[in-house]
């Protein structure tokens, strides 16, 4: 929201008061807290007929400053309010001079500046990350609107802003408009699902704006030089997230709003839907299983999409009786399989569903001020939304659902939750705009938790599609509804990269695309992206997703991918554990190299964990431009070595695209390629690519259940190679890329392969010694 008009003037009907002075101080060994009134006081009667603002520097944890500006102090706070984490272990120190206040937390330090004007400057060490000066901060009112409170942080030369959750704008943000509301617009518009009031820079630190309702950036707009934010009402409450990485950054950021919960290893296998307007009953579900096991194309979840419930009835819980006369037994025989099931679900109560009298009479449901059940008939007719602020609500939405994990269900696709109306009533009198953003981290809470408390921690998933900060602790998140066009393959990507910048670990998007039905080409480029991402599902709207409906080279290409994410598990587990740190699996190049410059603006192609980095093919003709940082990459596919800090453009059939492996690296390849879930280190082999001089490379290989089983190191001595190894003895064997002999081992076997050399270790090996 823009308040002036140009770089002097105000937008008609707008008043600007901001702090002019820091009058008095006050402090103790948490907080400090400044009153700064809004013109000089140069006079006892400049003490009168003017506003005061109340600013407070404390610090929840190590690195992270929180301010909070308050104007009037009498207004009666209605939650929610993000569930934040904080301790007080910590020491902050604070220092008091003629010339400024100081308040430190860790390495991150903020100076106000005394005497006549305004300054809040932030630090890392000595180095000025950012700053609010005059006239930044501020308390405005605007005619026919009221109060609102904004800030104003400094931007730099060249420094770029990113994340505000999942967004498919241009991934960096500056020059946008971003407003944290909730909204079911699809991928292709400036709209968002997941809408999350952070940010982190270039320069190596975040912010995070504690307000769950509307807030309004201005990322270099309203003065290019700032990121301007600003929320309704009498105070603003933010945090500075101290790097000085944008890892450090992240995890700063989701220790204070909570971590990623690590999903259950089979949800990275593939999913396979029924899509959503498809005609479809027992017999088209078991013809598409079928299908996929004749081709030998392995499948881990099949989801039911809507309509596994009657028209005009949802939700109501229960299956289609017309298509699905006997669910339990049809479950049962999926299950036998060896499939995992989901079913669609969202939080909403249509007038026809048996459910919406028993949740109307009880009280379950969001209501108008005038008492009324608010309904509406967009999506479903005469419509109830559930009312999760309200615990009896909770209980008997989770009866619902539990009754269908007793039939076999293992995972919700947690539907919508976006289009939250404000003219309600709640039932624990929350702030309607509040609960706006807020109510999917509530739905969707309420639906995980109930999955944890069935199948136990490290079991539950869903597949959410809204989300706000908070919402990454209930994971799996997918980008919506993205239309079947390479344009719209490339926005999913930027969406996905923007939400892993936003704190959240896990993303997955439709494989071909939503809307439409994908060329071939597109099809199969968006297997390859799809199939290399956190999480992977085929799904369409009024058509089904299965390869051999497109052509058969897309089946050829859907069995080569899901088998290479398969026996990539390894690997990409101990990534999914890491993301339980706050550090996504699917990460921007930025994120993977801060200081590379080249990096800042990359959003065509993504680092997969540590060591891989991914480069979709846009475009039918198989052309790929892409960016290698410095240092010997290997070709994961071909073995070709490809030096890097340079753009190279290639040309892939659909088999293959740009799929490398960072210098340095001890990349675990397990030794099953048709199941996601399975004992990890037993027959691991560990490849290592183009380890430099004095360098060292570590693999970890964790168990399903997260457990670690086993560490190699292998660090390069000049002339050999010393592996050393921590484990549960299972077998296991060392590949060393590109290298087709050694001069000796000191103990194993030495074989010989294409990719080069295997070390086969003898059982319970602790030390090799390789001779080059």
């Amino acid at each position: 929201m823009k308040f002036t008009d140009g770089n002097w003037l105000l937008q008609e009907g707008v008043t600007l008061q901001s702090p002019a002075t820091v009058y008095d101080l006050e402090f103790d060994e948490q907080s400090l807290i400044l009153h700064a009134p809004t013109r000089w006081i140069n006079h006892r009667g400049a003490t009168l007929d003017g506003a005061l603002l109340t600013i407070k520097l404390f610090s929840p944890m190590p690195d992270v400053i929180g301010v909070r500006i308050e104007h009037h102090q009498g207004i009666v706070h209605k939650g929610p309010e993000f569930q934040l984490n904080s301790t007080t272990e910590h020491q902050v120190k604070i220092e008091n001079n003629d010339q400024y206040v100081s308040f430190s937390s860790g390495n991150l330090k903020a100076i106000v500046k005394k005497g006549k004007g305004w300054a809040l400057q932030f630090f890392n060490g000595e180095q000025l990350i950012t700053e609010s000066g005059n006239k930044a901060m501020a308390y405005l009112e605007v005619d026919g609107e009221g109060a609102y409170m904004r800030e104003q942080l400094s931007l730099g030369v060249g420094e770029c802003v990113y994340g505000l959750g999942e967004r498919f704008t241009a991934f960096v943000k500056n020059g946008q408009t971003v407003d944290i509301w909730n909204r079911d617009g699809g991928t292709g518009s400036e709209q968002a699902y997941k809408n999350v009031p952070f940010y982190l820079t270039n320069r190596g630190y975040g912010v995070f704006v504690n307000h769950p309702e509307l807030v309004s950036f201005e990322v270099g707009t309203e003065r290019v030089s700032k990121v301007q934010f600003s929320v309704p009402g009498e105070y603003l409450e933010y945090f500075i997230i101290n790097g000085p990485t944008p890892k450090e950054v992240l995890q700063r950021y989701t220790t204070l709003t909570g971590k990623p919960a690590l999903p259950p290893a089979w949800s990275f296998g593939l999913w396979l839907t029924t899509s959503f307007t498809t005609s479809y009953d027992e017999a088209t579900v078991s013809s598409f299983i079928d299908g996929m096991a004749e081709r030998d194309l392995p499948l881990h979840i099949f989801h039911f999409d809507c309509f596994w419930m009657k028209e005009f009835h949802w939700c109501n819980f229960l299956w289609d009786e017309r298509v699905f006369p006997d669910p339990v037994n049809m479950l049962k025989r999926l299950k036998e399989r060896g499939l995992k099931i989901s079913i669609w679900i969202n939080p909403y109560i249509a007038q026809r569903s048996h459910l919406f009298k028993e949740g109307m009479e009880k009280g379950y449901f969001l209501k108008r001020p005038n008492g009324d059940v608010w309904q509406w008939d967009k999506w479903q007719a005469g419509m109830a939304i559930v009312d999760f602020t309200n615990p009896e609500a909770c209980a008997w939405y989770k009866a619902k659902l539990r009754t269908l994990l007793e039939m076999g269900v293992d995972s919700f696709k947690t539907d919508f939750g976006e289009r939250i109306p404000t003219d309600v009533v709640y039932y624990d009198g929350s702030d309607p705009d509040k609960m706006h953003n807020y109510y999917s981290y509530l739905y969707n809470k309420v639906v995980f938790e109930l999955l944890e408390e069935v199948k136990g921690k490290g079991e539950a998933v869903v597949f959410a599609r809204s989300a706000t900060a908070g919402g990454q602790q209930f994971p799996v998140h997918w980008g919506g509804d993205c239309a079947a066009t390479f344009e719209s393959m490339a926005e999913s990507l930027r969406g996905g990269l923007s939400l892993g910048l936003s704190g959240f670990g896990y993303w997955s998007h439709d494989i071909g695309g939503f809307e439409s039905t994908a060329t071939p080409a597109l099809y199969k480029r968006w297997t390859a992206f799809g199939l290399l991402s956190s999480h992977s599902r085929l799904h369409g709207n009024s058509s089904y997703r299965v390869p051999w409906l497109f052509d058969e080279e897309a089946v050829e290409v859907m069995r080569y991918f899901t088998k290479l994410k398969c026996s990539l598990m390894p690997y990409l587990f101990q990534t999914a554990i890491q993301a339980t740190d706050g550090v996504p699996i699917m990460r921007s190049m930025n994120l993977e190299f801060p200081f590379d410059p080249a990096c800042d603006y990359l959003d065509l192609q993504y680092m997969l964990g540590d060591n891989l980095l991914v480069a979709p093919v846009f475009n039918e003709t198989g052309d790929v431009y892409y960016y290698l940082p410095e240092g010997n990459w290997t070709n994961l596919l071909t073995n070709q070595v490809v030096s890097g800090g340079r753009w190279l453009k290639e040309n892939h059939d659909f088999m293959s695209l740009p799929l490398m492996v960072r210098p340095n690296s001890l990349l675990a390849i397990g030794s099953v390629n048709d199941q996601p879930e399975y004992d990890y280190a037993n027959q691991v082999t560990l490849h290592l690519f183009q380890l430099a001089e004095n360098q060292t490379a570590t693999c970890q290989v964790y168990d399903p259940q997260g457990q670690l089983d086993l560490v190699v190191t292998v660090t390069d001595q000049r002339g050999q190679l010393l592996v050393q190894v921590n484990g549960s003895g299972k077998p296991w064997q060392l590949c060393l890329r590109g290298i087709n002999q050694v001069a000796k081992v000191s103990i194993g076997e030495i074989l010989s392969s294409e990719l080069g050399v295997i070390i086969k270790p003898e059982p319970n090996t602790k030390q090799i010694i390789i001779q080059l």
